[in-house]
């Protein structure tokens, strides 16, 4: 919101909501799993409100909530410091009002009552009127000090899209709408490709005021940091400006329907011969941009880098020994290789990588310094370089770590920090031998000055190349990249995490002027998740 516009501070519990008379609080009580109340004589109540007492504190809080009177309307919650600012605030700052709820059927849980409602309310804003509805759910919990049934306050209960530190404001809109359109003019829209959501309300906060387009009224979620506002309601429309993408409808069209039939997958894909990207695409039950903002270990992929290190660092080549040994031990820490994969102690850098042989790359670690796969990183691929893609994202990390990360870092485990987007762009250096730094939209909009980095020979270019083919066609990605013609080239992955059953898959690949990575989270093997999505994005990319 612009200036001036102030907010329902959400802070550490929640903003904003609204509810209605005649609500039936009788059909809360006569839902709860009848525990039948506490024994009379007992001083103190204990254990899990009964449904009596839940049915009163919902009824008392509900009732306040309606009426506007947020000190009674808090005195029913567990923190009514917080709640009382917040109901306050939301009369005034946000312009709810008409508040009316209806309480759905409660459940008993394991602390107490589980009460979903809908709320219906008016936002009224400079002589703008529009009807507001939603669904929540609040909590009912015995009070630790004061033993009385009270609401478990908190952001959700409010709106289920309200998170600590969020704020709710109704005003003239932060930015101007936009009409953001792909490298050929198609409009791009939430509700067509759900993956662009953040991103396109991040781009309407970047770049709304320099696309043309008018401010609209609106009551919208402002987030902690630098996030860009979520807008909840229109009252008013303004002019959107249109605002060109280096996004492919097509190919987005073909990502969000790959992390679909993956959980908690994430992709991007990129032009390596000017660093456009083409498509993002993510798939969480948590909403985050993983495919930008990701700090995940990337496991085998990092071997593309690693790969680069040994050649630029003449330790090996393609053909020169890379031995795969069973197992490989580097200050006091043992490494081994996937379960299955034969020892073989006279294979090539080419054969190893291909296999994706870990122990092959952990026996350099005695020969590599301990900055060397860091300078690599930085100064031929452009990693942590502070790049400017026009939307946020974090551009990957990796440590100068000395001790067994030494070792690690170069299977992309230890302190090796990717996502999707980092992996991609490491792929389309790798086959190009120029790192173009990812952009989303043109330079030239704003004037950005994006990172640098010297590239790699057309020596090490075509090693890298011709590795990674040769994983496509005859290695471990074979199986996924079967049917994929033209020139093609790929590296699967997998990083243990600790706590999790299954190792994160991750796969990066390439077919001719685009590129690909993606990663899944509890996804097992690279062929198994990420390899699959990587595979049909290519396919489906021209």
């Amino acid at each position: 919101m612009r200036k001036g516009v102030k907010g329902a501070v959400v802070g550490t519990v929640c903003a904003a909501v609204v509810g209605g008379a005649g609500y039936g609080v009788h059909n809360v009580a006569s839902a709860l799993s009848g525990d039948g109340g506490t024994d009379s004589h007992a001083r103190v109540k204990t254990g899990p409100p009964s449904g009596s007492e839940a049915s009163e504190a919902v009824k008392g809080f509900f009732a306040a909530w309606e009426k506007g009177d947020a000190a009674t309307a808090a005195s029913y919650t567990n923190y009514p410091q917080a709640a009382r600012e917040l109901l306050t605030a939301y009369g005034g700052d946000a312009h709810i009002t008409g508040v009316r709820i209806t309480p759905g059927t409660a459940t008993g849980t394991a602390t107490g009552a589980r009460v979903p409602f809908t709320v219906r309310a008016t936002v009224s804003y400079d002589g703008k009127a529009r009807p507001l509805a939603y669904r929540s759910t609040l909590t009912v919990v015995r009070g630790q000090t004061s033993h009385r049934a009270l609401v478990d306050w908190r952001p959700s209960v409010v709106h289920p899209q309200l998170r600590e530190g969020d704020t709710l404001t109704t005003g003239e809109s932060a930015a101007p709408p936009i009409e953001a359109v792909d490298r050929d003019g198609v409009v791009l829209t939430k509700e067509k490709y759900p993956s662009l959501g953040p991103v396109l309300d991040q781009l309407r906060e970047r770049y709304g005021d320099k696309a043309g387009g008018t401010a609209g009224v609106e009551l919208a979620i402002r987030h902690e940091g630098n996030d860009a506002d979520t807008p909840l309601l229109t009252l008013a429309a303004g002019r959107p400006g249109r605002l060109r993408t280096t996004l492919s409808a097509g190919v987005q069209a073909a990502a969000e329907a790959a992390v679909q039939k993956y959980a908690e997958s994430s992709v991007v894909a990129v032009k390596p011969s000017t660093g456009e990207i083409l498509a993002v695409a993510n798939h969480r039950a948590d909403g985050f941009n993983a495919a930008f903002l990701g700090t995940l270990a990337p496991g085998s992929t990092m071997k593309i880098l690693s790969a680069a290190t040994l050649i630029d660092a003449g330790l090996t080549t393609a053909n020169g020994p890379a031995p795969c040994p069973p197992s490989a031990v580097w200050q006091s820490q043992t490494f081994h290789n996937l379960k299955d994969l034969a020892p073989d102690e006279n294979a090539t850098l080419s054969e190893s990588f291909a296999r994706s042989c870990n122990t092959a790359f952990v026996k350099f670690a005695d020969e590599v310094k301990v900055d060397s796969l860091t300078r690599e990183a930085q100064e031929r691929f452009g990693i942590g370089g502070d790049w400017k893609v026009g939307v946020p994202s974090f551009d990957g990390r990796v440590p100068a770590s000395g001790g067994p990360d030494t070792a690690a870092n170069l299977i992309g485990q230890g302190q090796v920090q990717m996502n999707p987007l980092d992996m991609a762009s490491v792929t389309a250096t790798a086959t190009t031998g120029t790192f173009r730094q990812p952009v989303i939209v043109p330079l030239g909009l704003d004037g950005r000055d994006p990172a640098r980095a010297r590239g790699l020979s057309s020596g090490t270019v075509g090693q890298l190349r011709a590795m990674m083919s040769r994983t496509a066609h005859n290695g471990t990605a074979a199986g996924v990249m079967a049917g994929l013609g033209g020139d093609i080239g790929a590296k699967t992955g997998s990083a243990e995490v600790d706590g999790q059953a299954r190792s994160n898959s991750w796969f990066t690949a390439y077919r001719s002027d685009v590129a690909a990575a993606a990663m899944t989270q509890d996804g097992g093997h690279g062929i198994d998740a990420a390899g699959p999505i990587v595979a049909s994005v290519l396919r489906n990319a021209g």
